[in-house]
């Protein structure tokens, strides 16, 4: 479907996955955080939500639960 084509494109632009210059770790927590998933998921499905995700979790275990939460929800949401 188109939508999943775009966000597969997505993928590539994002950070060092479309060629920037960032260490192991940075890419590590940027997937750990929710924050590149929440990103490619938006790609996917542009669609507003009532909660945005934290971008500067900075090590904290609850905003990244809260992050990959939202990020499952909003997965949830587009294949309802």
């Amino acid at each position: 479907n188109a939508a999943w084509e775009r966000g597969r494109a997505g993928v590539k632009t994002f950070g060092a996955f479309g060629g920037g210059c960032r260490d192991n770790l940075s890419m590590y927590m940027d997937l750990a955080d929710g924050t590149l998933l929440s990103q490619i998921m938006l790609q996917i499905d542009p669609r507003p939500t009532n909660q945005r995700i934290n971008k500067h979790v900075n090590n904290d275990v609850n905003l990244r639960i809260q992050n990959l939460t939202i990020l499952v929800r909003n997965i949830k949401t587009y294949y309802q």
